[in-house]
């Protein structure tokens, strides 16, 4: 034992590690400024095509067009989480693909988190997202009578509370699903494409947030 350190010292050692690793167990977020191609989040950046930083409708973004750009991050923030809340800032620009999956988390027994678009070529789109594991049923929402104008910037939002799928646009509630999940494990995300390497996003990201907790509606982002 230090003797320049009292005895009582070390009995506080366990509430003093608590109190540093409250950000983690309150929540907090880890987050993702989508600002260059080098390392996202502290973590290194597989690049397929020829993704582009540049200002989109004044919002600098890494942008994406359709057809091959697309990029992978070896990491997956809210792994073990029994509740989780994904917030990612996207423009979804007219063209391309019908289908777009923009977002896909997936760890390595393929339990995933996915976000996707739905065009109508006629200026609109729609949300789908789902949740997925093998030990449990999918937990899908789509609706697409809930539209909204591409070439804008939204904040989109996965909650999982431990019995509920919510999806939130701008801070909006859209879609509800109750469904059985656990957790992720280590795994990747890809932005832009399908991890299959298909179904390719048009359009730009600024941001990603990953929280260990189910966000109430009043704290998530919203524009």
């Amino acid at each position: 034992m230090n003797p320049l350190l009292p005895r009582r010292f070390f009995s506080r050692v366990p509430l003093l590690v608590a109190i540093l690793g409250l950000p983690s167990l309150l929540g907090a977020a880890e987050i993702w400024r989508l600002d260059n191609l080098d390392q996202i989040g502290g973590h290194p950046v597989v690049v397929l095509g020829a993704p582009a930083i540049k200002e989109e409708n004044g919002v600098k973004a890494l942008v994406f067009d359709g057809a091959k750009d697309g990029i992978f991050i070896p990491a997956i923030p809210i792994a073990g989480a029994k509740q989780f809340t994904i917030e990612v800032l996207f423009y979804p620009a007219e063209g391309g693909l019908a289908q777009q999956r923009f977002f896909h988390l997936a760890d390595r027994t393929q339990a995933r988190a996915m976000f996707e678009t739905r065009l109508d070529g006629k200026g609109q789109w729609w949300l789908d997202h789902f949740l997925f594991s093998r030990s449990t049923k999918s937990i899908v929402a789509i609706d697409p009578k809930l539209v909204h104008p591409t070439n804008q910037w939204y904040w989109v939002a996965m909650r999982w509370d431990g019995k509920t799928m919510t999806s939130f646009i701008n801070g909006q509630k859209e879609m509800e699903r109750e469904g059985a999940f656990g957790s992720f494990g280590e795994g990747q995300v890809s932005l832009g494409v399908r991890q299959t390497i298909e179904y390719w996003f048009k359009g730009g990201f600024a941001e990603v947030r990953f929280h260990h907790e189910a966000l109430a509606p009043e704290k998530l982002q919203r524009r």
